[in-house]
């Protein structure tokens, strides 16, 4: 219990991608990308990352505002234009948009900065 408490009182809640209990959200902008970001989860749990799907009916803006401040280290989100090129686009939780960027290509870069136990996120 202390440790974790350590933990929390260093970071201010802001974990390491690889000590963060949930490391990636993937939402969908409309119930069309429902069936893609089902899949996209299951891929990206299948390379041993702690991810959750956000398929609610809610805005965009209102899903990246809620796990922003649960302070997940990636969201990734999948709109109409994401699913017909196969990318996802990634936000941090400080804000930052990294663009639309190849599934595999960053199911590859998460996987490596979960080995690493880097405590910098990839825009850092």
């Amino acid at each position: 219990e202390r440790f974790i408490g350590i933990l929390t009182e260093e970071y201010a809640g802001f974990y390491p991608t690889w000590l963060a209990p949930t490391q990636v959200v993937v939402m969908n902008i409309t119930d069309n990308q429902s069936e893609y970001v089902a899949k996209l989860t299951e891929k990206l749990s299948a390379a041993e990352i702690r991810v959750k799907a956000d398929l609610r009916n809610e805005k965009i803006g209102f899903k990246i505002r809620e796990h922003t401040l649960r302070r997940v280290p990636y969201m990734l989100v999948c709109g109409d234009k994401e699913v017909k090129a196969g990318k996802v686009t990634v936000r941090t939780r400080r804000g930052k948009d990294l663009g639309s960027i190849d599934v595999n290509e960053i199911i590859t870069k998460l996987q490596n900065e979960i080995r690493s136990r880097n405590l910098h996120q990839l825009e850092e």
